[in-house]
């Protein structure tokens, strides 16, 4: 009954936009990247044109970091499309813009400092 439950949910929840933008977001994660989306909320990007790691929480704004090489993040970063989007399209033109455009998207990010309480409240989204 459980799991006939859960899957009436996850039908009802992808025929939503956020569900098919978190539907598209998944599918468009490499298997590492969806492992660690599914089991943390949020996954790591590499920059396209310095390889700098990026870290993108769920989240539609002030989502994504820079990760130094401790894995913690250094520098928050602001930066999304324009329109009224649902989530998961947000992250995925996030995640697409580091990887194809690191330098465009940086430029015209809004830099700020990260706290735990921000980034350490992420969750997985269903």
């Amino acid at each position: 009954m459980r799991a006939a439950k859960a899957l009436f949910i996850r039908h009802g929840a992808e025929r939503t936009p956020e569900g098919r933008a978190l539907l598209l977001l998944r599918q468009c994660l490499s298997p590492a990247q969806r492992r660690q989306f599914a089991q943390t909320g949020y996954f790591d990007v590499v920059g396209g044109d310095t390889g700098s790691r990026y870290r993108i929480y769920a989240g539609a704004a002030a989502n994504v970091c820079e990760i130094g090489e401790t894995g913690c993040p250094r520098i928050g970063l602001c930066f999304l499309p324009v329109g009224d989007l649902p989530i998961g399209d947000v992250m995925l033109a996030q995640k697409i813009a580091l990887e194809t455009s690191e330098g465009s998207a940086l430029a015209v990010a809004r830099k700020f400092t990260p706290s735990r309480f921000l980034f350490s409240r992420s969750r997985p989204l269903r």
